[in-house]
């Protein structure tokens, strides 16, 4: 058959086999000296082949199914002059017999004629029966030859009877196989095996194999994160990557025998336009695999920050008005990602229903129920199907109603349906964007009670969502270059929006209470879920998105249907839509200025009630392990303090109350009498008792008590309700405890999430810190608790050098240096009535907060509270500070000088002084 190799050009430019050959006939010595310079020759035409390739596709740099095939062809190279020299001057067999015969089989994506540059070598070596010890010698030296060139092998050696008994029994042996090619030996041999592998392993298992490859597909999917929109992608083994295509061939070949990807079209399994995106999306895959390993020097298959812009150079992506090269080219990678995935959706639905014509379908369980009232559309075999190829065409709207009566009805689409959906997309124009009944079609799915994301998913991947709302067809694909971010915009959105509907009907009532209560409160349910689809609409524009998206809101809401009223909430929730996680994640919530700002944005209790369930699904949206516990707690405190202020007015109306109530709740959890009681609480400030909640309330008493007259008591405990593990530290109060704590946790391996630093009446510390490890994850086990404790210790008896120890402490992470974040220190003295508001942003690292406290040591301000939030590579540590005699700072001399020392700690120019 023709392989991919047959396409590369110039291939004597690469590696010249018959030259050579020659060079190799003139070579004299014995066995040893005879291989040594067998490999010594290979290893500088291996070399040059490589370099030749990678000279070509820096030249061409998209032609990445050449730059595959010329890498396969380099190898077929190597190994037929390999197998030349070994058979006729190391192992020459005079006189061999019928069993001294060898095929040599490339397998896998090598037999495929496709490999990257540090791909494995998968080879076979064939014999008709039990292996002769000439055939032994044979293989074994070939093997040392080619581990001595650098190259690695995966290699079996079978007789014809082993191949087919391992290959009925194992499907990844019967996978490689299938793809076998011939690459030098004995011919007749490796056909033989061809016609035995299809007559005795293929014939009559076609429906156990595709079943047996859907389900590994969809264990691998599993395994990689789920999403073809991952922004850190594997290429090869990622859900639309070129795992997914060799899948499609796979299961094509196997079935109707086809030779080649083109040979799909004739099964009926893809049009001539499908083939065509199948080979753009394949070629672009592979020139994207061919850079990984040529920029990673080793097989790389994941496509990770640190690479993406690089490789993008490389592919010559030039950064347009707001958007980046990087930006530009992965929403290309996330464009041909989605053509994978509809190639493989249509695929299957179309394999289904050729099993199904023969008897039962595989794939898929048969709908049981029969709508009567789909509009002209009918059901084939239980899925939604046209009556006519031009029954789109004919009235446009259709290809929204589509999916509305799916969606209605619990319907899949028939694979005819959405391909003419995707056909005949461009037919939505500024008419159908503009007719109500095509709107009210599209907010009813929007809206849906039943499953939104789901028929969502396929609206966008038809191409329909896009056509139909231009604004979200900007984003669909569109990258967001950071860290914290794990989707594009499109599927982040769509997954929000999935996340509304599960908790509206209650599938999330046990991890979101409050906001499954809320939801059933809120007035106008399709004003929540219109924000939602909007929220991110503007990203990649050049500006604000959340200014820019709630101008879109306002033109696109009406055409929606939306009334007046309605339009301009959805606008100021897209406008404002980060405000709640911004309010509660980096400010003090027990500081009352900060609710009595964040209710005096809000307005009114109706729009605090979609806020909060916006925040929550926008934050659960980015991607697993974002949201937790401890963001949950913030975000219930913000929202009861709004509530309350905006039920009752803005006075602190209950706050005696509320201090009153938690010391008798405490009180009674103690079982203390009330003179015990009352002189313990006389020693804590009226904040103390607002910022604290009552869990940590009694921890705090466990601990002051159990230190009686001791200066120093250090106590932690794993905190699974915030995700994290509360450290008590009770001391005596003086400049610098804050930082040398800081440092000392992070010398433990532990990151500060929040920080609450209270004082004593007679002089103490009272410090509460939620700590995580570097995962995210609260410390649970005794040892690791152990070392926590005695690292705080050590450094509050002064007995380390705190900054010498932290300085030889790991370096930033690689990944996050690909994004060039600028430190940026806001100062507000209007956020509190209290406090002078510091706000930093920078580059996280090791011991940001450490070096960020000692510099506020150095420029001797008092710490009362730290709130530390973390986006990715991005840092945003807020500190409410005084002077130490408890003022305000409002100096402006002061004032620059506080911000210059805090822009040198955030920028790491403390640490390197140190370490110089």
């Amino acid at each position: 058959m023709a392989s991919r190799i047959d396409s590369v050009p110039y291939r004597r430019a690469i590696i010249d086999r018959r030259a050579l050959a020659e060079r190799f006939a003139q070579l004299g010595g014995d066995g040893t000296a005879l291989r040594r310079q067998l490999v010594d020759i290979l290893k500088g035409a291996l070399d040059h082949g490589r370099t030749e390739i990678a000279d070509r596709l820096l030249l061409n740099p998209s032609r990445g199914l050449e730059a595959a095939g010329a890498q396969a062809f380099l190898i077929d190279q190597i190994l037929r002059l390999t197998y030349d020299f070994t058979t006729q001057r190391l192992y020459p067999a005079n006189n061999p017999t019928a069993g001294e015969r060898i095929a040599v089989l490339a397998v896998g994506g090598y037999g495929r004629g496709e490999m990257a540059p540090h791909s494995d070598v998968d080879i076979a070596f064939l014999t008709p029966w039990k292996q002769t010890g000439w055939v032994e010698q044979v293989i074994e030296s070939m093997l040392y030859t080619l581990w001595d060139l650098g190259l690695k092998v995966g290699h079996s050696s079978r007789s014809l009877d082993d191949m087919v008994r391992l290959a009925k029994s194992d499907l990844t042996i019967r996978t490689a196989l299938l793809e076998a090619r011939f690459v030098w030996g004995d011919e007749a041999l490796s056909g033989e095996a061809a016609q035995r592998f299809r007559r005795e392993v293929v014939a009559g298992t076609d429906k156990d194999f595709v079943a047996a490859k859907l389900e590994e597909r969809n264990e691998r999917h599993r395994r990689m994160g789920d999403s073809r929109y991952v922004v850190e992608p594997n290429v090869k083994e990622g859900k639309g990557g070129l795992r997914d295509l060799h899948a499609l061939f796979w299961i094509g070949k196997y079935i109707h025998r086809v030779d080649s990807v083109a040979g799909l079209v004739d099964a009926g399994l893809l049009s001539r336009e499908e083939l065509h995106q199948f080979q753009r999306a394949e070629n672009f895959l592979w020139a994207v695999r061919c850079h990984l390993h040529m920029v990673a020097g080793r097989a790389e298959e994941r496509l990770t920050f640190d690479y993406q812009r690089e490789i993008a150079e490389r592919m010559q992506y030039a950064t347009r008005p707001g958007k980046s090269a990087v930006e530009r080219f992965m929403q290309y990678y996330f464009l041909q990602a989605k053509t994978v995935g509809d190639l493989t959706g249509l695929f299957l639905a179309h394999l289904d229903e050729q099993f199904a014509s023969r008897g039962r379908r595989f794939t898929l369980a048969a709908i049981p129920r029969r709508p009567r009232k789909l509009n002209g559309f009918k059901l084939v075999r239980g899925r939604l199907a046209l009556p006519s190829d031009d029954f789109l065409e004919e009235d446009p709207v259709r290809l929204i109603e589509m999916f509305a009566l799916a969606d209605k009805h619990g319907l899949e689409i028939h694979p005819a349906a959405i391909r003419c959906a995707r056909r005949d997309a461009r037919l939505i124009d500024a008419k159908v964007r503009a007719d109500p009944r095509a709107n009210g079609l599209f907010l009813d799915v929007l809206t849906s009670p039943r499953d939104p994301e789901t028929v969502l998913r396929w609206m966008n991947e038809a191409g329909v969502f896009g056509r139909f709302v231009p604004d979200f067809g900007r984003v669909v694909a569109q990258t967001q270059f950071d860290m914290y971010h794990h989707y594009t915009v499109d599927e982040h959105t769509i997954r929000a929006i999935g996340l509304l509907a599960r908790i509206e009907s209650g599938d999330l009532k046990d991890e979101h209470p409050i906001a499954t209560s809320v939801i059933r409160q809120i007035v106008s349910r399709r004003v929540l879920y219109v924000a939602v689809l909007l929220h991110d609409i503007a990203k990649g524009r050049g500006g604000d998105h959340s200014v820019l998206g709630a101008e879109i809101a306002l033109s696109l809401c009406p055409r929606l249907g939306l009334s007046p009223a309605e339009t301009e909430t959805v606008a100021w929730l897209v406008r404002h839509h980060l405000l709640m996680s911004a309010t509660a994640f980096k400010r003090d919530l027990s500081d009352f200025k900060t609710i009595l700002d964040f209710a005096e944005a809000v307005q009114s209790p109706e729009r605090l009630k979609l806020l909060l369930v916006l925040t929550i699904v926008d934050i659960r949206a980015v991607g697993p392990g974002v949201w937790n516990g401890w963001k949950r707690q913030l975000l219930a405190d913000l929202f009861d303090g709004a509530e309350e202020v905006l039920r009752l007015g803005h006075k602190q109306t209950g706050r005696k109350e509320r201090i009153e109530a938690k010391q008798r709740e405490l009180r009674a959890r103690l079982g203390w009498d009330e003179a015990r009681f009352a002189s313990f609480a006389k020693r804590l400030p009226e904040p103390y008792w607002v910022a604290e909640p009552v869990d940590v309330l009694e921890r705090n008493a466990r601990s002051i008590d159990a230190a009686g007259w001791e200066g120093l008591r250090i106590d932690a405990a794993p905190d699974p309700e915030r995700g994290a593990t509360l450290v008590t530290i009770y001391a005596s109060d003086h400049p610098g405890l804050f930082y040398r704590i800081a440092g000392a946790i992070h010398l433990a391996g532990g990151s500060i999430i929040d920080a609450r630093i209270h004082t004593t009446r007679d002089g103490m510390a009272l410090d509460n810190f939620l700590v995580q490890d570097p995962f995210g994850r609260p410390f649970d086990d005794e040892a690791r608790l152990k070392r926590l404790k005695a690292s705080v210790e050590e450094a509050l008896v002064n007995r380390s050098a705190l900054t010498e120890r932290l300085s030889a402490k790991p370096l930033p992470r690689p990944r996050a240096d690909a994004f060039p974040i600028a430190a940026n220190v806001l100062i507000d003295n209007r956020a509190s009535n209290r406090f002078t508001v510091i706000e930093v942003n920078a580059r996280d690292r090791p011991a940001l907060l450490y070096a960020l406290a000692y510099a506020l040591f150095q420029s001797k301000v008092t710490i009362h509270s730290a709130h530390i939030a973390t986006y990715g590579e991005r840092a945003v540590d807020t500190f409410y500070v005084t002077d130490l005699l408890g003022e305000k700072i409002a100096a402006p001399a002061r004032l620059k000088a506080l911000e210059k020392r805090l822009l040198e700690a955030a920028e790491g120019a403390e640490a390197e002084k140190v370490a110089a």
